[in-house]
């Protein structure tokens, strides 16, 4: 999800969230040249060896829906 954050800290969401009680969440603070096409390169080329580890998917398994 994409947001604005203002000088006082104040978030202004650019899509519908909706969330049921408390959240943690994990901000990345963009600079203004900064577009969003480099940073999820960026974002990929750091993380993707671990996305691929079978430890990756055993730490989210516990968030798979029961069907």
């Amino acid at each position: 999800m994409e947001a604005l954050i203002d000088e006082q800290g104040h978030i202004q969401w650019l899509e519908k969230v909706s969330i049921k009680g408390s959240r943690r969440v994990l901000i990345t603070l963009l600079d203004d040249d900064e577009s969003q096409e480099e940073v999820l390169v960026a974002a990929e080329s750091a993380l993707k060896d671990d996305w691929l580890k079978d430890e990756e998917d055993e730490a989210w398994e516990h968030l798979k829906k029961e069907v």
